[in-house]
């Protein structure tokens, strides 16, 4: 990433980053598409018929996104975000990024309750004893309203089968 010294990340880096991003956002719902079947059978299409023409569309749209990049911004000193803020932005980033690391493996209520906590604790300076518990206690009632009340289950990981839960 392109950081001026006094200043922050330039505008044109981000158009690009963006524009990579989104790309390979479509191409992975392409591919995917495709490993479901994105063709015409005699009873319609296939499951991934309709998901593989939205990731070409977002392929294309990110190309031109890329090409706008190029032709209008570079070179260009144009200051996205100051480095001061960027920091600031990591900083609540940075907990997200590891909510959907941990959530991955160990579920969606054991991630949703360490963010919680960990927000409270890290970023809104509460005491430990005070951000635990509220992080516990909104997973529960995630479980309660969506396992219980709506009967809908969500990624529990490991935890599912220490609790004999299903």
């Amino acid at each position: 990433m392109q950081v001026h010294p006094q200043s922050g990340l330039s505008r044109f880096v981000m158009e690009v980053a963006v524009a990579v991003l989104t790309g390979a956002f479509g191409a992975a719902i392409s591919i995917g598409s495709i490993e479901a079947g994105a063709g015409w059978t005699d009873m319609g299409p296939d499951a991934g018929y309709f998901p593989f023409y939205i990731g070409l569309l977002i392929i294309v749209g990110s190309l031109a996104n890329l090409v706008f990049g190029f032709v209008r911004h570079r070179g260009s000193q144009e200051i996205f975000v100051e480095t001061g803020r960027f920091k600031a932005v990591l900083g609540f980033f940075l907990p997200l990024l590891a909510f959907a690391a941990v959530s991955t493996f160990l579920g969606l209520y054991v991630g949703s309750a360490l963010y919680i906590a960990g927000a409270m604790i890290f970023q809104g300076r509460y005491k430990w004893w005070i951000g635990l518990p509220v992080g516990i206690g909104v997973a529960l009632f995630f479980f309660i309203i969506f396992e219980i009340g709506f009967k809908v289950p969500l990624l529990k990981g490991p935890v599912e089968a220490w609790l004999g839960i299903y």
